[in-house]
C-alpha cells in the first residue's frame, strides 16, 4: 500500500477538487445503435449483432427512445438540451470493444451546462456544476481468468459483447470545488442523487450493483483555492457508494503523501481494490485529443424539436427532493427523522406501504424498526426482507383497529418472516388478537386488584402511575393481549375516578 498522510491533515493543509464522471445505462428494449436486446445477463455473445459488434458493412440507427430517456435525465439535472448535437468516433484499441472506437459525442453533446442540489447527512445542500450529459454506448466486458480476476498475472481473457452496444448517458462534473473536509461525502451523494433521479423518472434501474451506474472519481489536490488546479487521477468504476467514498479518502491522502515528499501526481487511471480499501495504478490518462475525435460519419446530427423537449420536460415526474420535502410534510417528521429513513434507502418502500394503506406512522416504525433489524440480521436489502409492503400494510391496519397491540404485531410479523403465512393466518394460528372481552378483562383486572391492594389505595389516593402495575399484572395474565388503553379505562371505572 502507498505512504498516506491522515484525512484530517489532508484537508487541512490542502484544497481539494473532485470531478466525477457517471454513466447511466439506459433501461431500453434494444440498444444504442441497433435492434439486440438491451436485457442484462444471459448466455455470452447472445445478445449481439453485426452492428454491435462493428463488423464491416453493418451500420448504425439511433435508438429514438433512448434519445428521448437522455433528454429526460439532462432536464432533471437541469441542464439545456442542445438544438443540434451530433455524435462522434471516439478511438482506442480495448479488446472489449469490437470497433477500435467507442460511438459517443464530444464538443456537441445533446445536455449541457446544469447543475443539481446534493443533500448531505446533516441538511446542508451543496450544488454540483454538470459540464455536460451526453449519450454513448457502452463496451462489452472482459472476464480475466486467473490471476485473481485482474488481468495482471492472468492466464487468458473471455470477451462477451452482449453488453457492446447498451446505451449510456456520461454525466461529466465540472471542477467541483468548495467542498473541503466533505470531499468524500460530497462525491457519494452526488452519485447516490444522480442514481435516485435515474430511478424515479424511468430511464435506469440503476442498481449499482449490476453496473447500470458506474462512476469514475478524479480527484487532485492544491495549496490553495487561488492556485491552478492540480494534477488529477482517475479511479475507475467504483460501484457502490461507500466505496466511492472510500476511494476519494483514499486517493487524497496518497495524493497528499506524494506532494510531501517532493514528488509529481502523475495523470493517470486507477483501480480501486476493495480487499485492502486502496487504489492501484492503471494506464496513464490521456487527453480528450488523444483519442482523435472526429464525427461519426455514419450519423446525421441530431435536432430534437423544441416541442418535444418541452412535451418531455411537461412528463417528468416530481423529483426526488421534491418528493421528501413533500412526504416530510404530509407525515409530520422532522429533518433528522427524514434523513434516517433516505440514508436507509426506506423511502420508497414506506410510501408504498402508506398507499397499500398503512397509516406513516405505522409503516415508519415497521420498515425502520422489526424489518430493518431482520435485514440487518440477514445480511438483506430491506426490498428484500420476505414480507410485502401489502402484508407490513395489513399489520398496521390490525393495529389501528385494535386488533393487535404493538407487542402482538411484532409476533405477528416473526411469524410472516418465518413463512407461517399471511398476518391474518399468523394472527389466527398463534391466537394473536387482543382481548376484547371486557367481562374477562374486568376478572383480570379484579384478580389483580385483589393481589394488590396497596396500590390500589395508591391510585385511590391520587397516584395515576400507580395503575402501571394492575395493567401489568393484567397483560400477564392475558399473555399481553389485552389493550392496555382499555384496561386503563375499566380500571377508572371499577374505581369511581
Amino acid at each position: 500500500m502507498d505512504e498516506l498522510m491522515e484525512y484530517e491533515d489532508v484537508v487541512a493543509h490542502y484544497d481539494p477538487v473532485l470531478g466525477i464522471e457517471i454513466h447511466v445505462e439506459l433501461a431500453t428494449d434494444t440498444k444504442m445503435f441497433d435492434a439486440a436486446p438491451n436485457v442484462f445477463g444471459g448466455e455470452p455473445n447472445t445478445f449481439i449483432t453485426p452492428v454491435s459488434l462493428g463488423l464491416p458493412g453493418s451500420l448504425p440507427v439511433v435508438n429514438k427512445k433512448a434519445i428521448e430517456y437522455a433528454i429526460r435525465l439532462g432536464l432533471a439535472l437541469n441542464c439545456k438540451i442542445a438544438e443540434s448535437c451530433r455524435f462522434a468516433r471516439k478511438n482506442y484499441f480495448y479488446p472489449d470493444l469490437a470497433k477500435n472506437f467507442q460511438t459517443s459525442q464530444s464538443d456537441e453533446p445533446l445536455a449541457y451546462d446544469g447543475y443539481l442540489d446534493v443533500e448531505l447527512d446533516d441538511g446542508e445542500v451543496f450544488r454540483v456544476p454538470i459540464e455536460r450529459a451526453h449519450v454513448e454506448e457502452d463496451a462489452g466486458k472482459n472476464t480475466h481468468i486467473g490471476g485473481e480476476g485482474r488481468i495482471h498475472g492472468a492466464d487468458h481473457s473471455q470477451v462477451d459483447y452482449n453488453r457492446a452496444g447498451v446505451p449510456l448517458v456520461e454525466i461529466v462534473t465540472r471542477p467541483i470545488e468548495g467542498t473541503g473536509a466533505r470531499a468524500a461525502e460530497v462525491a457519494a451523494k452526488y452519485v447516490q442523487t444522480v442514481r435516485d433521479i435515474a430511478r424515479a423518472i424511468g430511464v435506469s434501474e440503476a442498481r449499482m450493483e449490476r453496473g447500470n451506474v458506474r462512476a469514475d472519481v478524479n480527484v487532485s489536490l492544491r495549496k490553495s483555492p487561488s492556485d491552478p488546479l492540480g494534477t488529477r487521477t482517475e479511479t475507475k468504476n467504483v460501484n457502490s457508494f461507500r466505496a466511492i467514498e472510500n476511494a476519494v479518502r483514499y486517493e487524497l491522502s496518497r495524493q497528499a503523501a506524494v506532494l510531501e515528499f517532493g514528488e509529481k501526481v502523475f495523470q493517470e487511471t486507477r483501480h480501486w481494490q476493495e480487499t485492502d480499501q486502496s487504489t492501484l495504478p492503471g494506464r496513464p490518462k490521456s487527453d480528450a485529443d488523444d483519442y482523435r475525435y472526429f464525427p461519426e460519419p455514419d450519423l446525421v446530427p441530431l435536432a430534437p424539436s423544441r416541442e418535444w423537449v418541452e412535451e418531455i420536460r411537461q412528463s417528468l415526474p416530481e423529483l426526488p427532493a421534491a418528493k421528501r420535502k413533500r412526504l416530510q410534510r404530509e407525515w409530520g417528521i422532522t429533518d433528522l427523522e427524514m434523513r434516517d429513513i433516505v440514508n436507509a434507502e426506506a423511502l420508497t418502500i414506506i410510501e408504498d406501504t402508506v398507499t397499500a394503506g398503512a397509516t406513516s406512522a405505522g409503516a415508519r416504525k415497521w420498515w425502520m424498526g422489526e424489518l430493518a433489524r431482520y435485514a440487518k440480521e440477514n445480511e438483506l436489502a430491506l426490498t428484500d426482507v420476505p414480507m410485502s409492503i401489502e402484508d407490513v400494510a395489513a399489520v398496521d391496519r390490525m393495529v389501528a383497529d385494535g386488533k393487535l397491540n404493538d407487542r402482538l404485531a411484532r409476533s405477528a410479523i416473526e411469524g410472516v418472516l418465518a413463512g407461517e403465512g399471511s398476518p391474518e393466518e399468523v394472527v389466527a394460528k398463534r391466537g394473536l388478537e387482543v382481548v376484547s372481552d371486557d367481562s374477562a378483562l374486568i376478572a383480570a383486572i379484579e384478580a389483580a386488584m385483589e393481589a394488590n391492594p396497596k396500590v390500589v389505595e395508591s391510585i385511590k389516593g391520587g397516584n395515576a402511575k400507580a395503575s402501571g402495575a394492575i395493567v401489568g399484572a393484567v397483560m400477564k395474565a392475558t399473555r399481553g393481549q389485552a389493550d392496555a388503553k382499555r384496561v386503563n379505562e375499566l380500571i377508572a371505572e371499577k374505581l369511581g375516578l
